[in-house]
C-alpha cells in the first residue's frame, strides 16, 4: 500500500481534523503547515491545547482556517473575536463525552513511536484524548518519531492502520517546570503533612506540586494515578516514596527529553486515556485518594476559582472537577488546593471573602478541601479532610 508522505495529504476544504495536543503535538506537522499553508484553508482543526504548553497556532497558519477548542488561549481569544474559533467550556469528562458523541472526524493526526518488531506503534507522551476519536476517523495520519520514549500504553496502533505516515526525528514538545520559591516550598512541606504512607496521588500543574513531591521524601508506598506527570515523579521515585510494585498511571507526560528518557528506562509508567484517568466512579473506589492541585484564588466558603483572573477567562476547568469529586468520594480521600496567598509581588490577595461577586466569576465548590496558602509567612485555611 502506498501512503502519502504528508500529514496534511488528506486535508481538504470543509474537512474536520483532530490533532493530538499537549506533548502529543507534532513538530513535523507544525513545520509542514509553515511550508504548505494552503493545506489549512477551509479546514476546522480540533485539539486540546493548554495555555503555555502547546506551540502551534492553527489560526495563524491560514486566514480561512477555523478551530474548535476547549481551553482559552490567546490564539483562541483572537479567533473568537474574528468569528473563526469556537470554545467549548467543558471539563475533562465533558470533553471526553463531547468527542465520543461528535460526528467522526475526517482526519485524525497523532504522533507515535516507530513500529516495534511486531509493527505496533505507541503514542509516546500523550494518550489522553486521541484514542477517543482515532478508531472512528475516516483517515488516520501518523508522525512516527524515533525521539519519543516507548512507554507502556493501553492505546497502540499497528503500522498497517495508518493512511498517511511521515517519519521525522523532531524534538518532542518539552514543558519546563515552574520556578520554585520560599512560599511554594513552605506550602509543599505543609501539604506533605496531610499525605499518608500508602496514599494514591494525583498532582496537577503549578510551581507548588514539585515542592510537595520533595517534601514527601520520607513517605513510603505512595501510588500515582494522575492526568499528567512531570519530573516530580522522578523526585518521588528516587526518594523511595513510590510503591515499587505499582504502575504510575497517567494520560500525559510533561518534562524535558532527559525526563522522557528516564521514564523509558524506569519502565513503570502506563499511559491510558481520559476515560480511565478521570473516571470519577473508578477513582472513588480507590481508598485514600489524594488530589493535589493549584488554583487562582479561594474564598472563605471553600469555593475555588481555577479559571478566571480579573473576571477574564484564562483557562478552563480541566481535570480538577473530576479529581475533586473522586477525592471526596474515596474512603479517607483528601483534596488539597495549594496556592500562594498573594500575587503580583504581594499586592493582590488570592484568599478573598467570597467568589462570584464580580461579573463572570468562575467558581468550583470544593467544600471538603484543605486550602493551603503561603507568602512570606505560612498560613492555612482548612475545612474537613
Amino acid at each position: 500500500m502506498t501512503r502519502p508522505a504528508f500529514l496534511t495529504a488528506n486535508w481538504e476544504r470543509g474537512s474536520t481534523v483532530f490533532v493530538a495536543g499537549l506533548t502529543g503535538e507534532s513538530g513535523a506537522l507544525r513545520e509542514e503547515l509553515q511550508l504548505q499553508q494552503e493545506r489549512a484553508a477551509g479546514v476546522e482543526v480540533t485539539s486540546i491545547q493548554l495555555p503555555g504548553v502547546d506551540r502551534t497556532d492553527y489560526l495563524a497558519v491560514h486566514p480561512e482556517c477555523r478551530t474548535s477548542s476547549f481551553f482559552m488561549t490567546p490564539a483562541v481569544r483572537r479567533g473568537i473575536l474574528q468569528g473563526r474559533s469556537a470554545l467549548h467550556p467543558l471539563d475533562y469528562t465533558g470533553i471526553a463525552r463531547h468527542l465520543l458523541e461528535a460526528e467522526p472526524f475526517d482526519v485524525a493526526v497523532g504522533q507515535f513511536t516507530p513500529p516495534d518488531a511486531d509493527g505496533w506503534c505507541r503514542p509516546g507522551l500523550t494518550a489522553d484524548f486521541l484514542p477517543l476519536v482515532w478508531s472512528r476517523a475516516r483517515q488516520r495520519a501518523a508522525h512516527l518519531n524515533p525521539l519519543l520514549p516507548r512507554l507502556a500504553s493501553s492505546f497502540r496502533v499497528h503500522v498497517s492502520e495508518f493512511d498517511t505516515v511521515v517519519e521525522s526525528a523532531t524534538p518532542a514538545l518539552e514543558v519546563p517546570s515552574a520556578p520554585a520559591s520560599d512560599a511554594t516550598a513552605q506550602i509543599g512541606r505543609q501539604a506533605a503533612t496531610l499525605i499518608r504512607d500508602g496514599d494514591t496521588q494525583q498532582f496537577g500543574i503549578g510551581a507548588v506540586l514539585p515542592e510537595v513531591a520533595r517534601a514527601l521524601y520520607a513517605h513510603r508506598g505512595l501510588r500515582v494515578v494522575s492526568g499528567m506527570i512531570s519530573p516530580w515523579v522522578q523526585t518521588l521515585w528516587e526518594s523511595g516514596s513510590i510503591d515499587r510494585d505499582a504502575d504510575i498511571v497517567t494520560g500525559v507526560v510533561f518534562g524535558d527529553a532527559a525526563f522522557h528518557a528516564y521514564l523509558q528506562e524506569l519502565g513503570r509508567v502506563r499511559l491510558v486515556d481520559v476515560r480511565e484517568t478521570h473516571d470519577v466512579a473508578a477513582i472513588a473506589r480507590t481508598p485514600r485518594f489524594v488530589a493535589v492541585n493549584g488554583a487562582v484564588e479561594v474564598d472563605l466558603f471553600g469555593q475555588v476559582n481555577s479559571e478566571r483572573s480579573d473576571g477574564t477567562l484564562q483557562a478552563d476547568a480541566g481535570g480538577l472537577p473530576a479529581y475533586a469529586q473522586a477525592s471526596q468520594l474515596s474512603p479517607q480521600g483528601r483534596l488539597l488546593v495549594c496556592l500562594p496567598a498573594t500575587a503580583r509581588g504581594g499586592t493582590v490577595s488570592r484568599s478573598v471573602p467570597s467568589l462570584g461577586s464580580g461579573p463572570g466569576e468562575g467558581v468550583k465548590l470544593l467544600e471538603d478541601a484543605s486550602v493551603l496558602l503561603s507568602d512570606a509567612d505560612f498560613s492555612a485555611v482548612s475545612t474537613k479532610t
